[in-house]
């Protein structure tokens, strides 16, 4: 029997984060990022490693840099763009999808619910892991836009991303469920009003008000995801409105 959709608790739009979260491209980061940290003659510990993911690159050359112990203020551009041309390298060979990712994008395109890629990779790089990922979706884009790291006026943690991305789809961020793997996403989530499912990889997430954690995708469908909005927006309620 068909049913309609409760459209108080079904989510607006589905807001995904790629690195990490749908693909395994965060390691690609990892391996410039230390690769660079031989160049400049030091190496990246695991804690700095872990301290960038989900970050923008000036956070990330910020890390990297005070790991090292060097000052390279003047020339953080110039790492970071070598860093972006080794990930584009590397983003030439075939991407290997999260585990469920893939049915997930699937079964909520399926179901006409609204999408979008929120990522803080900038646009020529996102667009080479784009092309790879909508060849696994030849009759529906998987996305219905796409925000990269270099179109937002702050990057995450901050929430600008996520709030652009629902602006333009032209819903709630609270009718929206963010999926993400890092603990700047989870908080650029969060800031922005949106439920979150966190699903860490390369970093442990902590829990927090709005966030429901699953250790992966899957076996996760749209119903999972109609269910962490429904649970967070009425953990948010005021206790008298459920009397």
């Amino acid at each position: 029997m068909t049913t309609t959709p409760d459209r108080r608790t079904d989510p607006a739009a589905v807001l995904f984060d790629m690195d990490g979260t749908l693909v395994e491209t965060e390691e690609h980061w990892g391996t410039a990022l230390f690769a660079l940290a031989r160049r400049l003659g030091g190496e990246l510990s695991a804690a700095g490693r872990e301290a960038t993911v989900g970050t923008s690159m000036r956070h990330s050359m910020q890390v990297l840099h005070a790991d090292l112990g060097l000052d390279r203020e003047d020339r953080w551009r110039a790492d970071a763009a070598w860093v972006e041309d080794t990930v584009a390298g590397l983003l030439a060979s075939d991407l290997h999808w999260r585990p469920g990712a893939r049915e997930l994008i699937a079964e909520v395109r399926a179901a006409a619910v609204p999408t979008a890629l929120v990522t803080t990779t900038p646009r020529r790089l996102a667009d080479l892991v784009l092309a790879q990922l909508e060849r696994a979706f030849p009759d529906v884009p998987p996305f219905d836009l796409t925000v990269c790291g270099d179109e937002v006026p702050a990057r995450k943690p901050d929430p600008a991303p996520y709030r652009q991305a629902a602006a333009a789809l032209g819903v709630d961020p609270a009718r929206c469920v963010v999926v993400e793997d890092s603990a700047a996403g989870v908080a650029a989530g969060l800031a922005a009003g949106c439920a979150v499912l966190g699903v860490p990889s390369l970093q442990p997430l902590s829990p927090a008000p709005g966030l429901v954690l699953r250790d992966t995708l899957a076996g996760v469908g749209l119903a999972d995801l109609t269910g962490v909005l429904a649970g967070v927006r009425a953990a948010r309620e005021p206790a008298a409105s459920r009397h």
